[in-house]
């Protein structure tokens, strides 16, 4: 499997509220918030790593260049206006095959992942397993609207009637979703929302793969709370 980080933002909340390292580094029971990821993601049957800090961050491209890594490491360095601009511009650095993305601040068990990454191997129908949770603590979640086979049928901004998910922030994908990438770019397309509608706009066949808890770093008090979560787990 490939993987891919999006590490690009400024961490400009958690900076105003006090936190001095930048984002990726911040702390998580001992462990910056990237190595996690990273090391979680190096226990699933790893392919490459693709990971797209902005130009600021020197302190996480100088830590990521220090790591020793046991397969081919992408590090794209580029300041963009979105994470969907990132997702195209680590993209890049793929190789072949399927491909799972996420961004730094995204935390899961290492469990859920890895039966999410077995579950995207097996599957040679689907086009992108989506992660999602039924635990809500987004500011602005991504409502997904699924049949009865778990697939995906709609992304939405607002609850409906009979909502079950949220977007969880991990995408799962292959080659037919840089397709549409790419067509959305060229449309000039924002935010990864919207590429998530187009993926369905254009009859991808997108899975949705239930999480049991995710959750988000955007502020200082968050970061208590995904250590609960994370020691809970262990």
């Amino acid at each position: 499997m490939n993987y891919a980080i999006i590490a690009a933002g400024e961490g400009s909340r958690l900076a105003q509220e006090g936190i001095e390292l930048p984002k990726p580094l911040v702390n998580l029971c001992g462990k910056p918030m990237i190595k996690r990821l990273i090391d979680i993601m190096m226990d699933c049957n790893p392919t490459s790593l693709s990971i797209i800090v902005n130009e600021q961050m020197t302190e996480v491209r100088e830590y990521l260049e220090s790591l020793k890594l046991s397969v081919p490491f992408n590090l794209v360095v580029r300041s963009t206006p979105s994470s969907m601009h990132s997702f195209y511009e680590v993209s890049r650095g793929f190789g072949k095959g399927k491909f799972i993305l996420t961004t730094v601040d995204t935390i899961f068990h290492a469990e859920d992942f890895r039966r999410y990454v077995e579950a995207f191997e097996n599957d040679t129908e689907a086009d992108g397993y989506m992660a999602v949770t039924s635990f809500i603590d987004d500011e602005k979640p991504l409502y997904i609207d699924v049949d009865a086979r778990m697939d995906i049928t709609a992304f939405r901004d607002k609850p409906f009637e009979g909502v079950r998910f949220i977007s969880g922030g991990i995408y799962g994908l292959t080659q037919p979703a840089l397709d549409v990438l790419c067509d959305c770019m060229d449309r000039g397309i924002s935010r990864m929302r919207n590429y998530q509608r187009a993926l369905v706009e254009n009859g991808l066949k997108l899975k949705a793969f239930p999480f049991s808890k995710i959750v988000d770093v955007d502020h200082a008090d968050d970061i208590a709370t995904a250590e609960k979560f994370i020691e809970r787990a262990d």
